[in-house]
This record gives C-alpha cells, sequence and structure tokens, in this order.
C-alpha cells in the first residue's frame, strides 16, 4: 500500500508541475518566473492553466 502511495505522490507531482518542465524543455527565457507561478498559484486551476498555456506559447522575437 505504501508503494502505492508513493507512485500516486511522484505521479501527481510530475503532472502538477508540467507546465514548468515544458518551458525547462523548450528552454524558455521566463522559466523561472513560469515555475514561481507554477509553484505559487498552480494549486488553484486557474493558476496552474495560466503558467501551462504561458509554457506552451510561441516566444515572440522582437
Amino acid at each position: 500500500m505504501r508503494l502505492f502511495f508513493a507512485v500516486l505522490i511522484t505521479l501527481l507531482s510530475l503532472f502538477y508541475f508540467l507546465p514548468f518542465a515544458i518551458a525547462f524543455h523548450k528552454k524558455r527565457a521566463n522559466t523561472g518566473a513560469i515555475f514561481a507561478l507554477n509553484l505559487f498559484l498552480g494549486w488553484s486551476l486557474i493558476g496552474w492553466v495560466v503558467a501551462l498555456v504561458w509554457s506552451l506559447k510561441e516566444e515572440s522575437v522582437v
């Protein structure tokens, strides 16, 4: 039973930090800000979705 909960918590944590992982993988310039948003506001569905959209959005070159 302990193994089940350990695996469950690990999978939920990976899913929770999915926006940060995407931003890190895409080498975004604002990965730190996405991580902070994900860490502090990701518990609310709105904060998590904003972080996900932000990490998936293409960076504009000015």
